[in-house]
């Protein structure tokens, strides 16, 4: 299912950036000066328009996600926190646990294994027919 909805989104999108790409092929020179229109001293070599656009939008997602990483370090924080004071709760359990049963003199029994063959207790079946 994830697979047919990324196909969904994945192939117009691609199909989208190729006619985008068809249609603005033409070659434009980028300028970073912003005082000489003219004779601009910071420019890039022309390329095609459509490179200069999906550039700049991917850019602008890696801006963006980092922006957005950058304001939730304080949740992240506190996650860590959380959990490093879940795990020590965790370890003050288990050795309260052990004290208790140390000090009741018991030990900790596990289960013995079943004494039921396969097809219930004593080799019989569910209408008590020996097998």
């Amino acid at each position: 299912m994830r697979k047919f909805f990324t196909a969904l989104v994945v192939v117009p999108l691609g199909l989208i950036l190729i006619i985008f790409g068809v249609a603005n092929h033409h070659l434009v020179t980028v300028s970073f000066d912003p005082f000489n229109s003219t004779d601009p001293s910071l420019t890039l070599p022309p390329v095609p328009l459509f490179v200069v656009i999906i550039a700049s939008a991917i850019v602008g997602v890696i801006a963006g996600g980092t922006a957005t990483w950058v304001r939730q370090r304080r949740w992240r924080r506190a996650a860590r926190q959380h959990e490093a004071d879940a795990r020590q709760a965790r370890s003050e359990l288990a050795d309260l646990k052990a004290a208790a049963a140390a000090s009741r003199g018991d030990a900790q029994r596990l289960p013995g294994p079943a004494l039921s063959g396969f097809y219930g207790s004593a080799g019989r079946d569910k209408q008590g027919v020996t097998l």
